[in-house]
């Protein structure tokens, strides 16, 4: 059976939204209405709660259910505000009435420390904000008081010093807007703390000093988004912080530009990934908060954006359940990346990227032509002091090279979400699936060590050394070292594309270590299954461009993804292997393969690797005619570099 027959059956109909062509504010509406219909199939018999799933999570199950009810309301809220209608919204103010009652069955419970409630305390928040004329003025005084002692019962518990902050400011912010009690006090404190995370150059940390965290939270998911969120809507009682936020936003969009390639994709990095588009959400809050952005970034090029990655979730088409709704994953279902708080009802998060739709369909958002990525045919290597990034756009890819991030407690697949060495808009990253062999640790993009004869590996969890942006000969380079043993340290420099060689970039380490180990280092991971008949790669068929081939010094694979390889350039060998991945590692593709080469260091040895990597997207036009050539070019070590290695730098 081909793989193309194999694929063409499905355990479910498409969903709407995998079908709707999301080109006009219409499109967009109706997407909306899509997302939120299958919800009412999960409703509790007074609509205050929804069970999306069965998976648990580190709270309890009814905060879960009100995450399904709460998250949607960031799509509801702005389609109701730019006066469109969806027919079910009677459901969620119903559902509003009854959570908020204690005298109701399914009252919500008042929030307590650190309680999840107050998450979704902002969707309800912004709701009151601009929808309040469903959700506020038809309640009762009755239900009005109830609303308001809820939500007010997050301003005297204690909150993670982290985005969550702005979450109560919501709350309040909700509240105020519609003449109930609320706490300035609070909400001033709140945002006088929130302003500390606040880095330069636009960019925020998830937190305070101390660690380094600069994910989609400080962008899409949270910080960024809901700054702008607040100086629309308290751009009266605070103009001075919203004219601040305004000129972060503009700073960061400068950056935040290139996590986006012109297919749409975002650079997959960082945690909470089960939002999907939330990642573009920052984008379409420019729009609410009507920033005008530096050239290039007309509206057409930041509804472009937008619309494209939307789009490309369309073409995603096994992210929902059976029943319509979200599932946990990104590309399919996928618990192996999921947080421990990624109820079933987490990934609607993603409905706040739907802020636009509160302007009218003559807001410049809307009536603008969409335009392409402003830098979809231009070079581009740029370093980022704050996130210690340095994002590339060369040969048709898009990517970041990384170093110096971490999450500031125990993380689920960490090493994955901070700790690679390169993370990609077009070969998403990859998590391990278990404790034992490499094919279940899967060091894509990363410098995989084990001292027990490989039962074991360590790879670099986040930040554990010392990181910074050197410059040489007008490059930019990423140095950063860590110590996964007492007696063992890893030097690394990350070094972009030259122009020559515009797919390859390096990724040199030097190993100092006083113990035997086994190394091995991984490319990007590929679409590991044949076009033909959906088998397993095998040997490479270069005239169909597919399959996976490996030597003493290099290993390489090409499938639908596109080709991707790693080789050695400095003395020694390093033996290639073609990993079979676990199965469900990959963020894309459930079935994946992963370039990688070997060696074993002897106690007491120091070691330098010079490991080139090539990537050629299959988004290139005319790529299985290029990757030859490209693959054969492997790139030149810079002299500065050669002399590091031989101890000639002073």
């Amino acid at each position: 059976m081909s793989a193309k027959v194999a694929n063409a059956n499905r355990a479910f109909p498409l969903h709407p939204f995998s079908t709707n062509p999301l080109r006009t504010r219409d499109d967009v509406v109706a997407a909306v209405a899509s997302l939120l219909d299958p919800l009412a199939g999960g409703d509790s018999p007074q609509h205050s709660m929804v069970k999306v799933g069965c998976t648990g999570t580190r709270f309890d199950e009814t905060a879960a259910q009100v995450e399904g009810y709460a998250r949607p309301l960031w799509a509801l809220a702005p389609l109701l505000a730019g006066g469109s209608k969806y027919a079910g919204t009677e459901r969620f103010v119903q559902g509003l009435v009854a959570g908020t009652d204690p005298e109701s069955e399914e009252f919500w419970g008042y929030m307590e420390d650190q309680d999840q409630r107050m998450v979704e305390a902002c969707p309800i928040g912004y709701t009151l904000a601009i929808a309040h004329k469903d959700f506020w003025d038809p309640l009762t005084d009755k239900q009005k008081k109830n609303v308001e002692t809820w939500l007010g019962s997050m301003n005297d518990k204690d909150m993670p010093n982290t985005n969550w902050l702005w979450f109560r400011v919501f709350a309040n912010l909700g509240l105020a807007k519609n003449g109930a009690n609320w706490s300035k006090e609070r909400l001033d404190a709140d945002i006088k703390q929130l302003n500390t995370f606040y880095r330069g150059d636009g960019w925020s940390n998830d937190g305070p000093e101390g660690y380094r965290q600069m994910d989609y939270y400080s962008g899409s998911f949270a910080i960024q988004y809901l700054q702008l969120l607040y100086a629309k809507l308290a751009g009266e009682m605070d103009p001075t912080q919203a004219e601040e936020c305004k000129k972060r936003a503009r700073m960061y969009a400068e950056d935040f530009v290139h996590y986006f390639d012109p297919e749409g994709r975002a650079i997959t990095f960082g945690r909470s990934l089960t939002y999907r588009w939330a990642m573009v959400a920052f984008w379409g809050s420019v729009a609410f908060a009507d920033v005008e952005l530096p050239a290039p970034l007309s509206w057409g090029v930041v509804k472009g954006i937008w619309l494209r990655n939307l789009r490309w979730w369309t073409t995603q088409h096994d992210i929902f359940q059976p029943n319509g709704m979200l599932s946990i994953g990104y590309s399919y279902p996928n618990t192996y990346l999921a947080e421990n708080y990624n109820s079933p009802g987490s990934p609607y998060w993603c409905m706040l990227a739907f802020s636009p739709l509160a302007m009218p369909e003559s807001h410049p958002f809307w009536s603008s032509k969409e335009e392409p990525h402003p830098f979809a045919s231009q070079r581009v290597v740029k370093p980022l002091p704050h996130p210690r990034h340095i994002v590339v756009r060369s040969g048709g890819h898009t990517f970041l090279l990384s170093s110096g991030q971490s999450c500031h407690y125990p993380l689920k697949n960490t090493q994955a979400k901070y700790g690679r060495f390169a993370y990609s808009s077009a070969f998403a990253y990859s998590v391990s699936t278990g404790s034992y062999t490499l094919e279940q640790f899967v060091p894509e993009s990363s410098l995989a060590l084990s001292d027990d004869d490989g039962e074991l590996w360590k790879m670099r969890r986040a930040h554990n050394g010392d990181t910074e942006i050197e410059n040489h000969d007008g490059v930019p380079v990423l140095v950063s070292s860590m110590k996964p043993w007492n007696d063992v340290d890893v030097l690394t420099y990350l070094v972009p594309p030259a122009e020559d060689t515009p797919n390859w970039h390096l990724r040199v380490h030097r190993i100092r270590t006083g113990r035997s180990l086994m190394t091995a280092e991984g490319a990007w991971a590929v679409y590991g299954c044949r076009e033909a008949d959906g088998r397993n790669l095998t040997e490479l068929n270069e005239s169909i461009s597919e399959g996976g081939k490996a030597d003493f010094m290099s290993a390489f694979a090409a499938s639908r993804s596109g080709a991707v390889g790693i080789a050695e350039l400095h003395q020694g060998s390093r033996k290639g292997s073609v990993l079979l991945s676990d199965a469900n590692s990959n963020l894309v593709e459930a079935r994946s393969v992963l370039p990688t080469i070997h060696k074993d260091l002897k106690a007491g040895a120091t070691t330098w690797f010079v490991s080139a990597v090539y990537a050629l997207p299959s988004s290139v036009e005319g790529w299985k005619d290029q990757w030859k050539a490209g693959w054969e070019k492997k790139p030149v070590i810079p002299k500065w570099l050669s002399d590091r290695i031989s101890g000639r730098w002073d």
